[in-house]
């Protein structure tokens, strides 16, 4: 796996450390990368793949919070990492996933040593930050059409692909909703010209605007 090409960023030097203490995972869509509750031990890459960060109530209804694509990490596994504390989130794969695990032992020296590192998880933290905005305005200021378009908007962008292989029943748990209020949605939706919808998937209209 060429780190360099997917964190063009960072110092050479640098890579050469990832690629030395670095530990290369595969995971397959639907393994659990982090659970809440859990010690993080390493800091959390990708390299290829999505990964989905959500929140979990103790009935396990879930709130989606962001993905992770290549070349990006997990604020949250950084966080938790560095201050030897339990996590708050869990991550799943969305599909076959390659992840870089860094031992926590190297957050703090590289933070000193490497000014790539240290601009790197400013980035990060002020990226995920950013999208929680996104998120807290959806769900503050939006009515469940507009959270549903959106969500559905911010799925196709990060799959690179208008189509969403979901059932209405995992939109709805992602959107802490119900099964036939998302139905109900996506078919007002599909008469608007927006979504088609199929049996197994949804079409996103490419140009659709809500």
């Amino acid at each position: 796996m060429n780190l360099r090409e997917k964190f063009p960023q960072l110092e050479p030097a640098l890579i050469n450390e990832m690629e030395t203490e670095g530990m290369i995972k595969e995971f397959t869509a639907g393994d659990i990368l982090m659970r809440k509750g859990q010690y993080i031990k390493s800091t959390i890459l990708i390299l290829e793949g999505i990964v989905k960060i959500f929140r979990e109530d103790e009935e396990g209804a879930e709130f989606l919070m962001y993905y992770l694509q290549p070349g990006e990490a997990c604020a949250i596994s950084i966080i938790c990492a560095s201050k030897a504390e339990t996590s708050q989130i869990s991550a799943v794969a969305m599909e076959d996933t390659t992840a870089l695990m860094v031992p926590i032992r190297f957050m703090d020296e590289w933070m000193s040593k490497y000014k790539s590192w240290y601009y790197f998880v400013l980035e990060t933290y002020r990226n995920r930050f950013e999208e929680l905005l996104i998120v807290i305005d959806n769900v503050a200021f939006r009515g469940m059409d507009e959270r549903l378009f959106f969500y559905l908007k911010r799925y196709t962008e990060t799959n690179h692909s208008n189509i969403i292989s979901l059932s209405h029943q995992q939109i709805a748990d992602e959107l802490n909703s119900s099964r036939e209020v998302i139905s109900r949605l996506l078919k007002k939706m599909e008469q608007r010209g927006l979504v088609v919808l199929n049996r197994n998937s949804i079409e996103l209209n490419a140009k659709a605007v809500l």
